[in-house]
């Protein structure tokens, strides 16, 4: 749930309204992370972007929000760096919400095909909001923290996403949007070690750090251990200097993000999921709740079990290209001729040392090991369907 180098297929700027978020033109046009931008267009910052540019960022517009995709290390040693020791994301640009009230779980469930109600408080899990066509508005993650539910939804869609939410809310039920907190992901093996907790893979708790108070979920999206912590805007940078002044911390951008998320075979909306896809096409099955295949009851329901029940045209599958040339987003996936997908999201996995890619293929072909074709610069570039993630998850469990 979050940024890449070369990110959605279309975003969109947020609202200057945004509390404690500050505008910041672009000059001239370009193409970069976020989708083109516009000198008539508005980049919002992130309440780390001082810090961003101390630390040499290299800032590039992404989801509405000017974002540091690297810094001098550069993307391979960010990345190599967060499977080894601790690396520090600032993922403020995510959407924070609360639902507060009586009867909000059920009211989240119509549009979720996620067990909402069954969440005990302290924990987190991974979710879908699907249309009417069963497919996939955004993937967000939803927190139980007893009197309320925690919600994280994705930059790109935050605009579309709370709308719609409250759209299905009964009265006495409340979304209230947390403009004013930043979120900053520590990721990495060393982490265990330099911020004890007792949380476990998608526990949430509210804890001190470095004398501040935060909400911080044990989990991420880089298939390594770490945290994923909320703190109020105005003492995040205070937050950040503290992280990032332990042993082995180093900043991290956009770009080792992307890399470290594709290794570990983790989905981006807008590349991986969009609105044409089904929970079932996407192999995100188990996100559907054992109670919910047996109500029915939310959005897309239809759809999806029809899906469940007759198979799909296509699935997304990893695929592991053969030689070091990567296959990009958009590639044409062949087999014996014939054209049977599109690779999604693709590029070098720098842990694994070769490319890795993922994209959706006719069903008949998303067998592991099946030898399929890339075209890049069009020529047929050898590749297989492999199994993901294609670098091991490390969660605390």
């Amino acid at each position: 749930m979050a940024g890449r180098v070369n990110g959605p297929r279309s975003t969109s700027t947020e609202s200057l309204r945004l509390r404690g978020q500050r505008g910041v033109t672009n000059s001239t046009p370009r193409e970069a992370a976020g989708g083109c931008v516009t000198d008539s267009e508005v980049l919002l910052e992130t309440p780390l972007a001082s810090l961003h540019r101390e630390l040499g960022g290299r800032m590039v517009p992404f989801a509405g929000y000017s974002m540091p995709v690297q810094y001098p290390a550069g993307i391979m040693a960010e990345h190599l760096h967060c499977r080894a020791q601790a690396s520090l994301f600032d993922v403020s640009h995510m959407g924070q919400a609360e639902l507060v009230g009586e009867g909000a779980a059920a009211a989240l469930e119509k549009l979720t095909p996620a067990d909402v109600q069954a969440l005990k408080p302290g924990r987190q899990r991974y979710g879908l909001l699907l249309n009417e066509a069963g497919g996939i508005v955004d993937d967000f993650m939803f927190a139980n923290l007893g009197d309320r539910l925690f919600l994280v939804v994705n930059a790109s869609r935050k605009h579309i996403d709370l709308p719609l939410i409250e759209s299905v809310l009964p009265a006495g039920v409340t979304l209230r949007p947390l403009p004013d907190r930043a979120l900053i992901a520590l990721q990495g093996p060393a982490v265990a070690a330099l911020v004890p907790t007792t949380l476990t893979f998608m526990g949430i708790a509210e804890i001190e750090i470095a004398g501040i108070k935060v909400l911080a979920s044990r989990s991420g999206y880089s298939g390594e251990d770490g945290l994923e912590i909320s703190v109020p805007a105005d003492q995040a940078e205070a937050l950040a200097r503290a992280l990032l002044a332990m042993p082995g911390v180093l900043p991290a951008g956009l770009g080792a993000r992307d890399s470290l998320r594709l290794e570990a075979g983790l989905c981006l909306y807008g590349n991986d999921l969009d609105e044409t896809t089904s929970p079932i096409e996407a192999a995100l099955t188990w996100s559907i709740g054992k109670r919910r295949r047996t109500e029915w009851n939310f959005r897309g329901a239809d759809v999806v079990r029809d899906h469940l029940d007759n198979g799909v045209k296509r699935l997304r599958v990893g695929i592991r290209p053969e030689g070091r040339q990567p296959a990009r987003g958009h590639t044409v996936i062949q087999k014996d001729g014939a054209v049977i997908g599109e690779v999604t999201s693709g590029g070098f996995g720098p842990t694994i040392g070769a490319p890795v890619a993922m994209g959706y293929v006719a069903r008949d072909a998303a067998a592991d090991g099946t030898a399929i074709d890339l075209i890049v610069r069009d020529k047929p570039l050898p590749a297989r369907i492999a199994p993901m993630p294609f670098q091991p998850h490390r969660y605390a469990r």
